[in-house]
């Protein structure tokens, strides 16, 4: 599932782009992880990652992404295409 990127993101201490997006269609949700880079004021030039969902018909969900044990190897896939989020993932995960 592939939705363009860099797209808008805002929250009430700053915006941004999503400038990398890893996402798949599963049973009851589509879950994404994405790459935030803050542009303006305090946060600029940070980035964050985001771990959501959005719904079958495409809207996002507030409540907190969950994938099953078989959805893994298909967002294994979708990160191939998203190198600074893979590498930062990596870093998570690194022993």
């Amino acid at each position: 599932m592939a939705r363009n990127v860099p797209r808008p993101f805002a929250f009430s201490w700053g915006s941004g782009q999503i400038i990398e997006e890893a996402a798949i269609e599963a049973e009851w949700s589509n879950p994404a992880i994405q790459l935030l880079r803050y542009e303006g004021g305090d946060h600029d030039g940070m980035e964050s990652i985001r771990f959501c969902h959005f719904s079958d018909r495409g809207g996002f969900q507030r409540s907190p992404m969950m994938m099953g044990a078989a959805d893994v190897a298909a967002m294994r896939e979708a990160l191939q295409s998203t190198p600074r989020l893979r590498s930062l993932l990596a870093d998570l995960v690194k022993d």
